[in-house]
């Protein structure tokens, strides 16, 4: 499960969380990093992101990453933006595939006082909620629009989405 909720950070925020929280002081920007994610093909266990076992391909993303630190060099925020990869959904029991283009994306990462982190993503993303989320999985949806909800980058554990406006596709229903 670990492999799978890494996974959550990996695409919706560049595999580079910070767990040290800064206090509220005004912010400088770094030099925007350049992220290549790996193509890579994840397995979740049944139950864990669908009903049935569901292997996820992702690859092609191409996306920058700025981060904003306080005076101290504390992360207080982050945007993460660019084009996503290229995905496909395949229902290991029935062989059933969904294959997604890659499409723009803008995350923008707040590092609460709690340790928690609030992230706002607009544009296309793929969200995997488990059982222990809210509200809690398995599912696996691509939302277009604007998705908010915050979570622990520490346990990558409980998952809180928050809201949600545009459109959405429920994945475990489409590959079903």
């Amino acid at each position: 499960m670990n492999n799978a909720r890494s996974l959550r950070i990996r695409l919706l925020s560049a595999c580079t969380i910070f767990a040290a929280i800064g206090c509220a002081a005004p912010a400088v920007a770094a030099p925007p990093i350049r992220i290549e994610p790996p193509t890579e093909t994840i397995a979740f266990p049944a139950g864990e992101a669908c009903a049935f076992q569901l292997l996820f391909e992702y690859s092609g993303a191409n996306y920058h990453l700025k981060e904003f630190v306080d005076r101290n060099g504390n992360p207080v925020r982050a945007i993460i933006a660019g084009k996503g990869s290229f995905m496909t959904f395949k229902n290991a029991d029935t062989g059933a595939t969904l294959s997604v283009k890659a499409y723009g994306f803008a995350a923008h990462d707040t590092y609460n006082l709690d340790g928690t982190i609030t992230e706002i993503v607009t544009g296309h993303v793929v969200q995997f909620l488990f059982p222990t989320d809210v509200p809690a999985g398995p599912s696996t949806t691509l939302y277009v629009g604007r998705l908010v909800y915050t979570y622990d980058p520490v346990t990558l554990a409980n998952l809180n989405l928050q809201s949600f406006t545009g459109k959405s596709t429920d994945v475990c229903a489409a590959l079903d």
